[in-house]
């Protein structure tokens, strides 16, 4: 019998990253460089593996091999078949992201063998007066880009937002983003690790070199047309799911709760992974050890377990997240 899954953060340093991610969620760092905690990934190499129950230590793609739909949902199987459709990440922007830009499906797949890459952040920390980069100020033409990409002088095009904790964001393909200094997010994304890098602040690595810049396949996959609002309005409702992001690829729903509530997925035949924002909570499942979820944890609803409990020690806040 399937039950809720944990797993191993897999640890990824990065130039741009920090502390945080150990700090506040007591990820296993080993250096002040910690970048992204990838949480929950079918990504070949980068493959999550069981840290509870009797399916401990078996990957994710081990466990779709035997189990196909029942842990992920028929339809999904049938659509990716091993292939995990989605990867859920913390990010520690210690310093400003490169400004990038993400392929959709069709360029990924004919240039990389990919899927593409749309994705949304959930903002968990900020430092006061930090900023993300969301698309351009106002209508771009491709020259116009061009010409301040050779001058030093594309941040000038780029719409840029102050954030705090609790924004949310949706960044489809297409659409020229960063993570500025200071701010921590939960991303939920397709499986995919293709990006165009378009401007890196000419920094330099330990031998003098600055990072490659992709902008001729960038140039392809930009959308140039203003962004406005680029924040996503909601209003947390609680013990009810409230919807923040509906796309082809995911769903992602807010859930603060401060009482045991019962949530039934029967009709959904799709996993649901819950990313834990704050507190503390069990779920329960008919059939099952009770599982503990504390903040910065990623757990795996399997697509079988039609009724759960979820039950918070005082308060938490979860993104619910599947696939219609």
């Amino acid at each position: 019998m399937l039950y809720p899954l944990k797993f191993s953060p897999i640890l990824k340093d990065k130039i741009w990253g920090g502390t945080k991610l150990k700090s506040i969620f007591n990820k296993p760092a080993v250096t002040d460089k910690l970048g992204e905690s990838w949480e929950l990934s079918g990504y070949e190499g980068d493959e999550s593996v069981v840290t509870n129950g009797r399916l401990a230590g078996n990957s994710l793609t081990e466990l779709m091999e035997i189990y196909m739909g029942e842990l992920i949902g028929d339809k999904i199987f049938d659509e990716y078949g091993l292939s995990f459709p989605l990867l859920f990440k913390l990010i520690d922007a210690n310093e400003n992201l490169s400004i990038q830009v993400h392929p959709g499906d069709e360029v990924a797949a004919e240039r990389h063998d990919s899927y593409g890459k749309t994705e949304m952040w959930y903002v968990m920390d900020a430092d006061e007066g930090a900023e993300l980069i969301i698309g351009f100020t106002k209508d771009c033409t491709k020259d116009e880009y061009v010409s301040a990409l050779e001058n030093d002088k594309v941040e000038d095009l780029l719409q840029k937002v102050k954030v705090q904790k609790g924004d949310v964001f949706f960044i489809p393909a297409g659409l020229v983003h960063a993570i500025g200094k200071g701010v921590v997010v939960a991303e939920i994304q397709q499986s995919s690790d293709i990006t165009y890098r378009i401007y890196d602040y000419k920094r330099t690595d330990d031998n003098g070199n600055e990072r490659e810049l992709h902008t001729e396949q960038a140039l392809d996959v930009i959308d140039f047309s203003a962004s406005k609002n680029p924040k996503t309005d909601y209003t947390a409702q609680l013990n009810n799911s409230t919807n923040l992001v509906t796309c082809d690829y995911f769903t992602t729903n807010i859930l603060k709760l401060d009482t045991a509530v019962v949530v039934n997925y029967a009709t959904l035949d799709s996993f649901v992974a819950y990313m834990c924002l704050e507190g503390t909570l069990k779920i329960e499942s008919e059939g099952n050890e009770p599982v503990e979820v504390s903040k910065g944890e990623t757990i795996l609803i399997p697509a079988i377990l039609n009724e759960l409990t979820l039950v918070p020690s005082t308060e938490a806040t979860l993104l619910e997240v599947y696939v219609k």
